[in-house]
């Protein structure tokens, strides 16, 4: 039996991966471990390990990896410490790590030092900012890439990776998004407690490169905010640095009976909420990926999203407050067509399993080489 470990440490990355989580639990060739970090710890975050366990993978294991100090460097050292003190346990055949963050960055190195495969799922894309660097370096450091579409599988050939080793299955988030599993919009509002008939979204991440202006961007969105009319569904920033000073200005939305403002949302509950909203705005990659999906007109503001250039409905402004409003009186709230997604046709669980179960995935040499084109 094979011994895999998955690791989490953000909502956004376990709404992707719980489908893939549940079809290895369930398999018999399979023992699955689940690892979970970062702000699922966080009670600032909502707790989100209780929505992990609540799925009844059969083994968790958690481990608090912030420290009073947010800088990045740190989190990475101690996500290491505690992940490879975890695999001494196991030990797995496998460790399979997801998109672009330091836990990911953490889970790719433990793997490949510890000649262990490590698999990464959604490499090959480009982020913007320094979760591209991330992204990118994970990818040197994985043996096996189940990628998104053919663009990220060669851009990975480009970096000097074997296209035996590249597997392209989709974003299972696709899966998720056209299932029929999703609640109706009558249940996400009531389980909320969303009193608005129509509302849109508001997501806005600190950009760590650009952590000193974080408080001027922050004001700026808001006022923006507040100016408008729209109503209001705003979820809480990543733990990124810079958090503090979004979540600080955010106070200014508190009391105001055009937001509701949550800590985190279950991922199927909130493309739930994307899916019915008028539109999204802020520098959330739900605005690349998921809403284009939806035909959900966006406004994307800064660099955050730099070069993640899709097909939809998008008004691309600056952090500067007249220009956000200007955006916010261009926004058309009906819906659009929506865009063929390049990221799957909503079968990436079935794509990733037949993958998995082949013997050549397991014979990959841990002895990574550089293929030149």
């Amino acid at each position: 039996m094979k011994k895999i470990v998955f690791l989490t440490g953000t909502r956004a990355d376990f709404g992707k991966i719980k489908s893939l989580i549940a079809v290895l639990d369930r398999h018999p060739d399979f023992e699955i471990f689940v690892f979970v970090t970062g702000m699922h710890m966080l009670e600032l975050y909502g707790y989100t390990i209780l929505e992990i366990e609540r799925c009844g993978f059969k083994n968790i294991h958690t481990f608090i990896n912030h420290t009073h100090e947010t800088t990045m460097d740190l989190t990475l050292a101690k996500t290491i410490e505690g992940l490879s003190a975890f695999i001494k346990t196991v030990p797995p055949d496998m460790i399979i790590v997801h998109g672009d963050r330091v836990e990911t960055l953490a889970g790719a190195i433990v793997g490949s030092l510890n000649n262990i495969l490590v698999a990464h799922i959604e490499g090959g894309e480009l982020s913007g900012t320094v979760d591209e660097l991330i992204r990118h370096s994970v990818s040197k450091l994985s043996h096996i890439h189940f990628v998104s579409n053919v663009d990220a599988a060669k851009r990975l050939i480009q970096m000097g990776e074997k296209k035996s080793s590249i597997f392209t299955i989709g974003s299972p988030d696709i899966d998720v998004m056209f299932s029929d599993a999703l609640p109706n919009l009558s249940v996400a509002q009531s389980y909320y407690q969303i009193p608005f008939d129509t509302y849109a979204i508001a997501m806005f991440h600190p950009v760590t490169t650009e952590a000193a202006e974080m408080q001027h961007h922050a004001n700026h969105f808001v006022a923006a905010l507040l100016e408008d009319t729209h109503n209001y569904v705003v979820v809480f920033p990543n733990n990124d640095l810079g958090t503090n000073t979004i979540l600080e200005v955010y106070k200014r939305l508190e009391n105001n009976t055009r937001f509701r403002i949550f800590p985190s949302l279950r991922f199927e509950y909130f493309l739930t909420l994307l899916k019915n909203a008028q539109y999204i705005i802020g520098n959330s990659s739900a605005g690349i990926r998921e809403a284009p999906c939806y035909g959900i007109p966006i406004i994307n503001i800064g660099t955050r999203q730099q070069n993640r250039a899709v097909h939809a409905h998008i008004i691309n402004v600056d952090y500067e407050q007249k220009n956000i409003t200007a955006a916010l009186a261009l926004i058309d709230i009906q819906k659009t067509i929506p865009t063929a997604t390049d990221f799957g046709k909503g079968n990436s669980v079935q794509l990733f399993l037949e993958s998995i179960e082949m013997d050549a995935i397991w014979a990959i040499n841990h002895q990574k080489q550089f293929r030149d084109i």
